[in-house]
Formats: structure tokens, C-alpha cells, sequence
């Protein structure tokens, strides 16, 4: 089952050493957009897709690495599909907030890169310390270690998080992934099937 456990993040510290069947629901036509927004693909596409996840969630993980991919070649990369991603902590809510406040210190160009490469590195967190895994990405996108240090501690970088997340609570999203498509909820996990034929009904 999704998460239904959220938390703002509290102030991090330079070190990180830490543990580490949808259900339609009606909306509006699509969604406002909200302050720090990060999308992919066309800003005029019919079918408007807003994921809510945490860097934390398995459930998020499984999607980005098993059906992210395929749904991005087949509907954002044609056009067909807008894809907005926005960010939810779930327990351990330290290290999702770390991987957010990484990727937007990566800059908007390698923001998408450093999400999919966090997903893809969950199994390998365990009950160590997770800061050489995290710097191994930042590394791998522009940022040395002082500047991942950097990003941890950025007091306004996590303001706007929490504001990001709060925003999201206050509007009712209680469990990631949670997607909304041309505004109508689903929440949980979503195959490729699943998403061709919410895609097919929003197009409709």
C-alpha cells in the first residue's frame, strides 16, 4: 500500500547517515499550476499528467524505474503528454528532502536526471550511511562534495521545500504516488496499461 505518513523536513545537517491498485477519484479539468513546478514535455499537450512522490517511496521507485521510461518515449517525448512532478517526504523524511534539495541544487537541466538516479539507487541504501551514495549522484551531475554539503544546509532551499510540501497536504494528497490526469486522482502504483487507458479516457 502507498504511504500515508508525511512530514515537513526538519533542518538537515551536512552529514547523512541515516536507515533508511489505483482508485479513481473525480477532479477538475486539470490542475493549477504550483510554485516550483518541475515538468517535462509539451507546454500545449491535450493530456496534462501530475505526479505527487516522495524520493523515499518505494512504490514512487518502482514506477520511475519500471514504467517512467516507457510512458515518457511513448506520451511526453511525442507531445502527447505534460508531465509535472511534485515533491512529498515520506519517513525517512531527512533523506527525501536531502534528494530534493540535491536535484534542484543540479539546476533544472538534471533535475529529472538526478530524481530517476536517487530512485534507482534505493536498493542500495540498507542501514548505512547514505551520504557516499548521495554524493556518488551529485558527483555524477556538476556538484562536489562541499556543494552537496552546501545544498543540505540551504535554509532557503528547504523553506521552499516544506512550502512545496505543505502546499501539497493542504490540497489533500494523502499517499504517493498519488497522479492526477486532466485532474482525476489515482493513487497508487500505475502500469503502462493503466496509464494508456486514463490517458485514453483524459483525451476523450
Amino acid at each position: 500500500m502507498p504511504s500515508r505518513r508525511f512530514a515537513l523536513a526538519s533542518i538537515l545537517g551536512a552529514a547523512l547517515t541515516l536507515a533508511a491498485g489505483p482508485a479513481p477519484a473525480a477532479g477538475p479539468a486539470k490542475l493549477p499550476a504550483a510554485a516550483g513546478d518541475m515538468s517535462l514535455g509539451s507546454p500545449t499537450a491535450k493530456v496534462q499528467i501530475v505526479e505527487y512522490a516522495s524520493l523515499s517511496c518505494s512504490h514512487c521507485a518502482n514506477f520511475h524505474n519500471d514504467v517512467f521510461p516507457a510512458f515518457k518515449a511513448k506520451y511526453v517525448d511525442t507531445g502527447k503528454v505534460r508531465f509535472t512532478f511534485r515533491e512529498m517526504l515520506t519517513p525517512p523524511a531527512e533523506v527525501a528532502a536531502a534528494g530534493f534539495l540535491l536535484a534542484r541544487c543540479a539546476g533544472p537541466s538534471k533535475y529529472f536526471k538526478v530524481v530517476g538516479e536517487l530512485f534507482e539507487s534505493q536498493p542500495r541504501w540498507g542501514d548505512g550511511d547514505l551520504k557516499p551514495i548521495f554524493v556518488g549522484v551529485a558527483k555524477a551531475n556538476g556538484l562536489d562534495e562541499a556543494k552537496f554539503d552546501a545544498c543540505l544546509t540551504d535554509q532557503a532551499g528547504l523553506q521552499a521545500l516544506n512550502g512545496r510540501v505543505k502546499a501539497a497536504l493542504d490540497a489533500g494528497v494523502d499517499s504517493t504516488p498519488t497522479f492526477f490526469v486532466n485532474g482525476k486522482r489515482y493513487a497508487g502504483e500505475l502500469s503502462l496499461k493503466q496509464l494508456d487507458a486514463a490517458i485514453a479516457a483524459a483525451g476523450e
